[in-house]
């Protein structure tokens, strides 16, 4: 199988170098390109299709978060990973919302930030549901009221459907699910491709983003 292409976007070449080092030791990945800011970090994913691209969210012309949705918006076969100062950073839920497949603290342990790229790489999200509840919680004000009717973006969802989405926003991974629910992990799984498929999203983490959006969820309710 081919090395998993990498594209770096970050304003700070020492990050940049350090993050070399450590992925340029894995005969998986492949860096294929270094962007200074999200205006050249859009180019550069349009022109080299890298498999993922490791975005900062504090960036130089264009942020973070504008970049990725530009990237998202192109329909390129492109992944972004976004890279975030866990408490400072008030722009998570944005990427995430733009399409950023997840996001990663800048000083995550160098396995996890490789297991990360090869997760977000294989198409899914590396994002934690429940780090990501963390994130939800401090932003609930962003959220709606909960006395707020039931949402039609739902609508179209079955009951066992949208059972399987609250436990995917509560955290729960796919053989959780199954036995939570009492049904074979196969038909978690085909539950959560229809439900994705249904809603238009791309993966898990916009999934959590929604359930909590459309009040499904609510912060504390996990």
């Amino acid at each position: 199988m081919r090395p998993i292409r990498v594209l770096l976007a970050d304003d700070q070449q020492l990050l940049r170098t350090g993050f070399k080092l450590v992925l340029g030791t894995e005969p998986d990945l492949d860096i294929v390109g270094e962007a200074t800011d999200g205006a050249e970090a859009v180019e550069m994913a349009r022109r080299l299709l890298p498999d993922v691209v490791l975005m900062d969210v504090r960036m130089p012309r264009r942020d973070g978060v504008t970049a990725t949705r530009d990237i998202v918006a192109q329909k390129l076969p492109v992944r972004v990973l976004i890279l975030t100062t866990f408490d400072l950073d008030d722009y998570v839920v944005g990427a995430l919302r733009a399409g950023a497949s997840g996001f990663l603290a800048k000083d995550v342990p160098a396995e996890e930030l490789v297991a990360a790229i090869r997760t977000v790489a294989a198409g899914e999200a590396v994002v934690g549901p429940r780090i990501l509840k963390r994130l939800l919680d401090r932003f609930a004000t962003l959220l709606p009221d909960p006395a707020a009717e039931f949402p039609n973006q739902l609508a179209s969802l079955t009951d066992r459907e949208r059972e399987v989405l609250i436990q995917v926003a509560k955290g729960l991974s796919n053989a959780e699910i199954a036995a939570a629910l009492t049904v074979s992990e196969t038909t978690v799984k085909t539950h959560v491709g229809h439900m994705l498929t249904k809603l238009g999203l791309r993966d898990r983490v916009q999934a959590v983003v929604l359930a909590y959006e459309t009040g499904l969820v609510r912060p504390g309710s996990a």
